[in-house]
Protein backbone atom coordinates (compact mmCIF):
# COMPACT_ATOMS: atom_id res chain seq x y z
CA UNK A 1 0.00 0.00 0.00
CA UNK A 2 1.31 3.62 -0.91
CA UNK A 3 1.94 6.36 1.29
CA UNK A 4 -1.01 8.29 0.72
CA UNK A 5 -3.27 5.00 0.72
CA UNK A 6 -1.71 3.90 4.03
CA UNK A 7 -2.47 6.89 5.55
CA UNK A 8 -5.83 7.51 4.43
CA UNK A 9 -6.82 3.74 5.29
CA UNK A 10 -4.93 4.73 9.18
CA UNK A 11 -7.33 7.87 9.32
CA UNK A 12 -10.38 6.17 8.03
CA UNK A 13 -9.80 3.64 10.79
CA UNK A 14 -9.19 5.39 13.87
CA UNK A 15 -12.03 8.22 13.09
CA UNK A 16 -14.47 4.94 12.64
CA UNK A 17 -13.28 3.35 16.28
CA UNK A 18 -13.13 6.49 17.78
CA UNK A 19 -16.32 7.37 16.41
CA UNK A 20 -17.75 4.05 17.90
CA UNK A 21 -16.02 4.76 21.02
CA UNK A 22 -17.97 8.22 21.42
CA UNK A 23 -20.77 6.88 20.41
CA UNK A 24 -21.16 4.51 22.98
CA UNK A 25 -20.28 6.50 25.61
CA UNK A 26 -23.54 8.32 24.17
CA UNK A 27 -25.42 5.14 24.39
CA UNK A 28 -24.08 4.78 27.61
CA UNK A 29 -25.61 8.17 29.27
CA UNK A 30 -29.07 7.93 27.34
CA UNK A 31 -29.44 4.09 28.87
CA UNK A 32 -28.37 5.99 32.77
CA UNK A 33 -30.95 8.45 32.03
CA UNK A 34 -33.12 6.23 30.86
CA UNK A 35 -32.38 3.81 34.03
CA UNK A 36 -32.99 6.45 36.48
CA UNK A 37 -35.54 9.21 35.32
CA UNK A 38 -38.39 9.19 36.97
CA UNK A 39 -39.97 11.12 33.98
CA UNK A 40 -41.71 9.04 31.32
CA UNK A 41 -41.15 11.49 28.46
CA UNK A 42 -37.34 10.84 29.60
CA UNK A 43 -37.51 7.25 29.84
CA UNK A 44 -39.26 6.96 26.41
CA UNK A 45 -37.07 9.44 24.39
CA UNK A 46 -33.73 7.31 26.07
CA UNK A 47 -34.43 4.50 24.91
CA UNK A 48 -35.48 5.40 21.21
CA UNK A 49 -32.78 7.57 20.84
CA UNK A 50 -30.92 4.52 22.05
CA UNK A 51 -32.61 2.26 18.66
CA UNK A 52 -31.49 5.29 16.79
CA UNK A 53 -28.01 5.85 17.38
CA UNK A 54 -27.55 1.81 17.39
CA UNK A 55 -28.41 1.87 14.12
CA UNK A 56 -27.37 4.71 12.44
CA UNK A 57 -23.97 5.19 14.06
CA UNK A 58 -23.11 2.13 16.23
CA UNK A 59 -23.74 -0.14 13.54
CA UNK A 60 -22.00 1.39 10.42
CA UNK A 61 -18.96 2.78 12.35
CA UNK A 62 -18.57 -0.67 13.83
CA UNK A 63 -17.98 -2.27 10.37
CA UNK A 64 -16.48 0.44 9.03
CA UNK A 65 -13.82 0.15 11.69
CA UNK A 66 -13.97 -3.82 11.25
CA UNK A 67 -12.70 -3.16 7.18
CA UNK A 68 -10.87 -0.01 7.49
CA UNK A 69 -8.87 -2.64 10.29
CA UNK A 70 -8.86 -5.18 7.72
CA UNK A 71 -7.18 -2.84 5.08
CA UNK A 72 -4.61 -1.76 7.32
CA UNK A 73 -3.46 -5.36 8.67
CA UNK A 74 -3.23 -6.29 5.37
CA UNK A 75 -1.48 -3.79 3.64
CA UNK A 76 1.01 -2.92 6.25
CA UNK A 77 3.91 -4.77 8.05
CA UNK A 78 1.78 -5.81 11.06
CA UNK A 79 -0.30 -8.13 9.31
CA UNK A 80 -3.65 -9.45 10.26
CA UNK A 81 -2.00 -12.91 11.73
CA UNK A 82 1.47 -11.84 12.54
CA UNK A 83 0.92 -10.55 15.97
CA UNK A 84 -0.83 -11.12 18.76
CA UNK A 85 -2.26 -7.44 19.39
CA UNK A 86 -3.43 -7.11 15.89
CA UNK A 87 -5.42 -10.48 16.19
CA UNK A 88 -6.50 -9.50 19.90
CA UNK A 89 -7.86 -6.37 18.31
CA UNK A 90 -9.47 -8.31 15.38
CA UNK A 91 -11.18 -10.62 17.87
CA UNK A 92 -12.81 -7.50 19.71
CA UNK A 93 -14.04 -6.03 17.14
CA UNK A 94 -16.08 -9.11 15.71
CA UNK A 95 -17.14 -10.20 19.26
CA UNK A 96 -18.24 -6.58 19.55
CA UNK A 97 -19.68 -6.29 16.04
CA UNK A 98 -21.79 -9.49 16.84
CA UNK A 99 -22.86 -8.84 20.20
CA UNK A 100 -24.04 -5.01 19.32
CA UNK A 101 -25.92 -7.00 16.04
CA UNK A 102 -27.64 -9.52 18.43
CA UNK A 103 -28.54 -6.84 20.87
CA UNK A 104 -30.49 -4.27 18.17
CA UNK A 105 -33.13 -7.14 18.65
CA UNK A 106 -33.32 -5.83 22.38
CA UNK A 107 -33.11 -2.44 21.76
CA UNK A 108 -35.84 -2.89 19.00
CA UNK A 109 -37.95 -4.45 21.59
CA UNK A 110 -37.47 -1.89 23.99
CA UNK A 111 -37.84 1.11 21.84
CA UNK A 112 -40.78 -0.39 20.74
CA UNK A 113 -42.14 -0.45 24.29
CA UNK A 114 -41.18 3.01 24.43
CA UNK A 115 -43.13 4.36 21.55
CA UNK A 116 -46.28 2.90 23.20
CA UNK A 117 -48.21 3.71 25.84
CA UNK A 118 -48.35 1.09 28.39
CA UNK A 119 -46.51 0.10 31.37
CA UNK A 120 -42.48 1.44 30.83
CA UNK A 121 -41.51 -1.16 33.62
CA UNK A 122 -39.97 -3.19 31.39
CA UNK A 123 -37.34 -0.75 30.20
CA UNK A 124 -36.02 -0.48 34.16
CA UNK A 125 -33.59 -2.92 33.06
CA UNK A 126 -29.79 -2.39 33.46
CA UNK A 127 -29.72 -4.25 29.98
CA UNK A 128 -28.39 -1.20 27.52
CA UNK A 129 -26.15 -0.04 30.62
CA UNK A 130 -24.79 -3.59 31.06
CA UNK A 131 -23.98 -3.68 27.28
CA UNK A 132 -23.04 -0.18 26.59
CA UNK A 133 -20.25 -0.66 29.68
CA UNK A 134 -19.17 -3.57 28.48
CA UNK A 135 -18.40 -2.35 24.68
CA UNK A 136 -16.44 0.31 25.80
CA UNK A 137 -14.26 -1.20 27.95
CA UNK A 138 -13.78 -3.60 24.91
CA UNK A 139 -12.77 -1.19 22.64
CA UNK A 140 -10.78 0.75 25.43
CA UNK A 141 -8.75 -2.56 25.52
CA UNK A 142 -8.63 -2.48 21.59
CA UNK A 143 -7.39 1.49 21.94
CA UNK A 144 -4.64 0.99 24.33
CA UNK A 145 -3.79 -2.55 22.27
CA UNK A 146 -3.05 0.38 19.07
CA UNK A 147 -0.65 2.48 20.88
CA UNK A 148 1.21 0.10 22.99
CA UNK A 149 1.24 -2.55 20.63
CA UNK A 150 3.00 -5.47 23.07
CA UNK A 151 5.73 -7.47 21.80
CA UNK A 152 4.69 -11.34 20.60
CA UNK A 153 4.49 -12.57 17.42
CA UNK A 154 2.31 -15.38 16.67
CA UNK A 155 3.59 -18.46 15.32
CA UNK A 156 2.54 -17.53 11.30
CA UNK A 157 4.74 -14.50 12.29
CA UNK A 158 7.69 -15.97 13.18
CA UNK A 159 7.38 -18.24 10.20
CA UNK A 160 7.14 -15.11 7.44
CA UNK A 161 10.10 -13.06 9.73
CA UNK A 162 11.89 -16.27 9.14
CA UNK A 163 11.51 -16.27 5.54
CA UNK A 164 12.02 -13.05 5.26
CA UNK A 165 16.17 -12.88 6.40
Amino acid sequence: MGPRLRKFALTAHVVSSVGWLGAIAGVLALAVAGLTSQEAHMVRAAYLGMESIGWFVLVPLSVASLLTGLLQSLGTKWGLFRHYWVLAKLLINVFASIILLMYMQTLGFFAGVASGSGDLGVLRSPSAMIHAVAGLLLLLVAATLSVYKPRGMTRYGWRKAAGAA
